[in-house]
């Protein structure tokens, strides 16, 4: 009897670890081709309810395709002209922002001279020197650096090639993958993770999007009434960044807490940015987000947080926002798949106590609604069906037996 050949556990972690590394590096050699690719995939899946849409007005796919992708691309060139003229205005207060650093300065000087009665040591007026030419040097390529990546993101021609051929093929597409994964014709479980990861990636853009504007309306109001300037650029700017879980909104309320604290008088006006932004970010996280997004996309932090690093290290700031969606659509995947679903439930959202407990005693109270129904003698009949033909039976029996009777 011949024995089955294992191999020893160091020699399957060596070949996974080995595998991980050449995926890595296939991600990173060939991002200029998977990033726009990507993108494009997100925005076709965002974008087909709309080219069904107008197909359903007798619009050829060709030309519904097209004016699909044409509203996609004015849409995005809206948004970028609204931050190319809000950045040329934000440039425009560095000299105020210099002028400004210089005061503050100059009252710590004055603090250390007559609280403390001592003398202002020379290495702080080389920090204000090179906090001064740090400004001068890097803020003015910083903004032609941002405007740029943006630009070469959004403008890459490839992208609305690709959306437009995703979306005049995506009934071909979708038959390849049928015929490919689908081991019989009556499996419908492929399709079945079709139509989820679709549902997922649309419901996860939209609701984002319905997200973002409802969080940059509230915070250009808040920064409105604070009487900070640029509000418009700072609340959208960081509405945006909410893409990004976690980070997002961190980096969002940075720049606008240390432009108040640079600009304004008094050091209650970045409090109040701060306290604003934490209070908007509670009603994203606990309200909006739950209700819009929903719980079908929401993920488990720590893996979430370690998709944006790596996303980050691979790709950049495209990785970042690439990996979430792309982990949303592997998570549905796993769930569908058997061998997979432990791997689907270490994704998916970590359940509290009461969450469990609520699922524990849904699911007992399911399980014994669909028992099986006791007769009246007190002996199980199978189910209801079977308790309602056996009904039927005793009626007419007892129907039968009083013609009977009568006659």
């Amino acid at each position: 009897m011949s024995k089955e050949l294992t191999m020893p556990w160091y020699v399957k972690l060596t070949i996974i670890l080995a595998g991980l590394t050449l995926f890595v590096l296939f991600l990173i050699q060939a991002s200029s081709i998977l990033v726009p690719f990507l993108f494009a995939v997100f925005f076709a899946i965002l974008l087909t309810p709309l080219s069904s849409l107008l197909e359903k007005y007798r619009i050829h796919r060709i030309f519904a395709s097209l004016l699909s992708v044409l509203l996609g691309i004015t849409f995005l060139a809206g948004i970028i002209f609204f931050f190319y003229h809000q950045i040329i205005n934000f440039a425009q207060d560095l000299g105020m922002i210099e002028k400004r650093i210089n005061e503050l300065f100059e009252q710590f000087y004055g603090f250390f001279s007559a609280y403390l009665d001592v003398e202002p040591d020379a290495q702080l007026e080389s920090a204000q020197d090179a906090i001064i030419s740090f400004l001068r040097e890097n803020v003015e390529p910083l903004t032609r650096g941002v405007m740029t990546a943006a630009t070469t993101v959004t403008m890459f021609f490839l992208i609305p090639i690709y959306v437009f051929l995703l979306l005049l093929y995506r009934d071909f597409l979708r038959d390849f993958f049928l015929m490919a994964l689908a081991r019989t014709d009556r499996d419908n479980k492929v399709e079945k993770v079709l139509n989820k990861v679709r549902s997922v990636i649309q419901n996860y853009i939209t609701g984002m999007f319905i997200v973002i504007c409802i969080l940059a309306v509230l915070n250009s109001l808040a920064l409105m009434i604070i009487g900070v300037d640029h509000p418009l650029f700072f609340g959208v700017f960081a509405a945006m960044l909410n893409v990004i879980p976690f980070l997002g909104p961190i980096l969002g309320s940075i720049l606008p807490i240390i432009y108040s604290l640079l600009t304004m008088d008094s050091i209650w006006y970045p409090v109040a940015v701060l306290v604003s932004f934490y209070v908007i970010q509670l009603f994203e996280s606990n309200l909006f987000t739950p209700m819009i997004v929903g719980q079908r996309v929401s993920l488990n932090p720590l893996v979430t947080l370690l998709a944006i690093f790596i996303g980050g290290q691979i790709w950049g700031l495209a990785g970042m926002i690439l990996f979430i969606p792309a982990l949303a659509m592997l998570k549905e995947v796993c769930d569908e798949v058997e061998s997979l679903r432990p791997y689907g439930y270490l994704l998916g959202k970590v359940k509290t106590r009461e969450e469990t407990e609520k699922e524990y005693f849904s699911g007992r109270f399911s399980s014994f609604s669909k028992k099986e129904v006791i007769s009246e003698s007190g002996e199980y009949d199978g189910n209801n069906s079977d308790r309602k033909e056996s009904v039927s039976r005793k009626a007419g029996k007892d129907k039968a037996a009083s013609k009977k009777t009568a006659g």
